[in-house]
């Protein structure tokens, strides 16, 4: 019998390195606009003191019991470089996941970085590290290390559904979640509308931005004005 609570999936399938290559440098909310503006992570889930930061890499997913890090812990042992650690604390903010000892660790081991669904200590020392971090905010308690927890299960992560080999996007404005299977579709149209948005900007600075559709949308409406 599977001893649920308990259990690590050691590895899984991952999208090649051009596909997340190709997600880099795209912003989080073109993105999420190619999936009809969902799997954006909630808004509480933030980079820590990282202005700038922008990372994208396969998830390697942890669910833990809030206010323990041991099968973060282990997770830090198997995840491969690039690999961003995705952490299911079911939001709870009593105690830290994890903290400056456990990002640098991570930072050795080449880890793309950390999401945790809680808090986490350490603010100012991982700041100055500059590891890539996203958190719900940050406490002094620490945790404990007795689990249970799950290393590559299913996990819900800032409201959205995260798989093992799931893409991660993070920056100033949050996290979004591409479905690995899903990840060639995304990248194509996520990449059209960043082209659409350069077209735009360019056409601002010339004096010939299209602002008709406003006046349609409105009419349509049966919007009235009033004299």
């Amino acid at each position: 019998m599977s001893n649920v609570g308990f259990r690590i999936k050691r590895d899984f399938e991952r999208v090649s390195e051009d596909v997340l290559k190709g997600f880099k440098g795209i912003a989080s909310p073109n993105i999420g606009d190619v999936m009809g503006r969902f799997r954006a992570m909630d808004h509480t889930i933030k980079s820590v003191n990282n202005p700038g930061m922008h990372i994208v890499g396969s998830a390697f997913t942890v669910r833990t019991h809030p206010s323990d890090n041991l099968l973060v812990h282990k997770a830090m042992d198997l995840a491969k470089p690039g690999d961003i650690i995705v952490i299911d604390a079911c939001g709870d903010m009593g105690n830290a996941i994890l903290g400056e000892l456990m990002c640098h660790y991570a930072k050795v081991k080449e880890i793309g970085g950390f999401i945790v669904d809680g808090p986490i200590r350490d603010l100012r020392a991982i700041a100055e590290l500059g590891y890539p971090v996203f958190a719900k905010g940050a406490t002094p308690r620490g945790p404990y290390k007795e689990g249970p927890g799950e290393i590559n299960t299913t996990i819900s992560c800032g409201n959205v559904p995260v798989n093992a080999g799931d893409i991660i996007i993070g920056d100033d404005d949050g996290i979004v979640v591409v479905a690995k299977e899903d990840a060639i579709q995304v990248l194509d149209q996520a990449k059209k509308v960043q082209e659409k948005e350069e077209e735009i900007i360019q056409s601002i600075y010339k004096g010939k931005w299209d602002r008709s559709w406003i006046d349609r949308a409105l009419e349509q409406k049966g919007c009235e004005y009033i004299v």
